[in-house]
C-alpha cells in the first residue's frame, strides 16, 4: 500500500508539472525534483533534491530520494551523508538502512549487510527492490543475502508464516456443496481462496438454481486474538461473526442481533475439517441468549478436481429455498 500510495503521489506530482508547464507556469522544485526523479534522470534529481534538503524543516523521503540518487550516479559516499542526515529529519527507520545498504553494497560488504539486516529487522517489506538494485548486486551471492531476502519477505507478508493466519486453510479451495446426509442434488458451489498476501480467506458463494449469492471475509485479529467472519449477500444481508478454531473446528458466533419482529438472534456458524477434501458446515439460531437451538443449515462440502473449478463464489445457500424468512441469512 506504501508504494502504491508513493507511485500515486508522484504521479500526480508529475501529471501537474505537466499541466503547470502547458499552462506556462513553472512547477515548483519539489514537482521538478520530483518528475525527474520518477524520470530517473538521476544527475537532474540529484541536483534539485540537493537544493531541496538546504530548506528549513525539508522531509525526509527528500534526504532519501537525493542518497538513492547518488547511488545511481555511483556517488556512493555523498549517499551516505545523505541517508544517514535523513534520520535526523524524520526518515523512518527501514528507509535509513535501506539506503546506507545501498550506498555500502559496493564498498564495504559486512557494513551494507549490518544496514540490511538492520533494515528488515525494522520491518523494511520490498523484496523486489533487494533483487533488482544494481548497487547490491556484489551482495547476493553472499549467504547471508539469502537470509536478509527471507525476513523481508516475512515483513511483505506476515499472515503467510503467522501460524494463526493458518488455521482456516483447510477450508480453501473449489468446492461442491450438498445437504448434509442427504442424497438431494448440489445446492451451491464454492470457491475459497487467499487474498490480501494471505491475510483474508475469501468466501466466495453461488447458488444453484437460485440467484442467491454472497461472499465472506475471514481474518484472524491479532489484537483481539481471534476469527473474525464478515458475511455479505447479494439481497443486502451481512452477518459478523467472530471465534477460533477449537478441536480443528472453526467456531463462529455472533452476538444478539436484533430481527424485524423485535427478537433477537443469536447464531453459532461451525466448520468442521472432515478430511482433506470434505468440510461441513453446521449453523443453528437462537432466539432465547443460547438456551435452546434450531438448525439452520446443515451443509457439507466436497472438494472438486483441480480441472473442474466451479463458478467463482461460497456458500451459505444451501436452505435459502425452505427456510422460514426470520431465519435467512
Amino acid at each position: 500500500m506504501v508504494r502504491i500510495m508513493h507511485s500515486a503521489a508522484a504521479l500526480a506530482l508529475l501529471v501537474g508539472a505537466i499541466v503547470l508547464s502547458a499552462r506556462g507556469a513553472t512547477p515548483s522544485p519539489a514537482m521538478q525534483a520530483d518528475a525527474a526523479f520518477q524520470a530517473q534522470n538521476w544527475q537532474t534529481a540529484a541536483t534539485l533534491y540537493g537544493q531541496l534538503v538546504k530548506e528549513k524543516d525539508s522531509a525526509g523521503i527528500n534526504w532519501f530520494r537525493l542518497g538513492y540518487a547518488l547511488v545511481k550516479l555511483r556517488r556512493d559516499s555523498e549517499a551516505l551523508a545523505a541517508f544517514q542526515d535523513g534520520e535526523k529529519h524524520g526518515l523512518p527507520k527501514p528507509s535509513v538502512e535501506f539506503g546506507l545498504g545501498l550506498a555500502y553494497g559496493r564498498s564495504d560488504r559486512d557494513k551494507a549487510f549490518a544496514h540490511l539486516q538492520a533494515a528488515a529487522s525494522n520491518g523494511f517489506n520490498d523484496t523486489k527492490k533487494l533483487q533488482t538494485e544494481e548497487a547490491l548486486a556484489p551482495l547476493r551471492s553472499d549467504a547471508r543475502f539469502a537470509k536478509v531476502i527471507e525476513t523481508v519477505r516475512r515483513n511483505e507478508k506476515p499472515c503467510l508464516y503467522a501460524p494463526e493466519s493458518r488455521q482456516f486453510d483447510f477450508w480453501i479451495g473449489n468446492w461442491s456443496v450438498v445437504r448434509t446426509g442427504t442424497d438431494a442434488p448440489q445446492v451451491g458451489t464454492s470457491h475459497i481462496e487467499l487474498v490480501q498476501n494471505s491475510c483474508v480467506v475469501l468466501e466466495n458463494w453461488t447458488s444453484m438454481n437460485n440467484p442467491y449469492a454472497g461472499q465472506s471475509f475471514n481474518v484472524f485479529n491479532t489484537a483481539l486474538k481471534r476469527w473474525e467472519q464478515y458475511w455479505v449477500d447479494n439481497s443486502g444481508g451481512m452477518i459478523f461473526f467472530h471465534g477460533g478454531l477449537k478441536n480443528n473446528v472453526m467456531d463462529y458466533w455472533t452476538d444478539d442481533v436484533p430481527k424485524p419482529d423485535g427478537r433477537k438472534l443469536r447464531r453459532h456458524l461451525q466448520f468442521f475439517n472432515l478430511d482433506r477434501d470434505t468440510v461441513r458446515q453446521f449453523s443453528q439460531g437462537s432466539y432465547d441468549g443460547g438456551k435452546t437451538w434450531f438448525v439452520e443449515y446443515d451443509l457439507t462440502y466436497h472438494r472438486l478436481p483441480k480441472h473442474a473449478s466451479g463458478p467463482r463464489r461460497h456458500m451459505r445457500d444451501a436452505l435459502l429455498v425452505d427456510m422460514k424468512p426470520e431465519t435467512r441469512l
